[in-house]
């Protein structure tokens, strides 16, 4: 028979672990910008890029 100690132990251990998971599965949901965020300094399409500023 197990013990409630133990019990108690494993469960703790269980939800630290699962809050760990949960936390990074959030954090990992906008890890990669879009292609359209990851693209917006380079123009439209078939049109010249915009010019880089110069610093003075």
């Amino acid at each position: 028979m197990a013990s409630n100690t133990m019990a108690t132990w494993h469960k703790r251990k269980r939800a630290h672990k699962n809050m760990g998971r949960k936390r990074k599965s959030e954090e990992s949901r906008r890890s990669t910008l879009s292609s359209s965020e990851l693209f917006a300094g380079l123009g439209e399409p078939g049109k010249p890029a915009t010019k880089a500023r110069v610093k003075a």
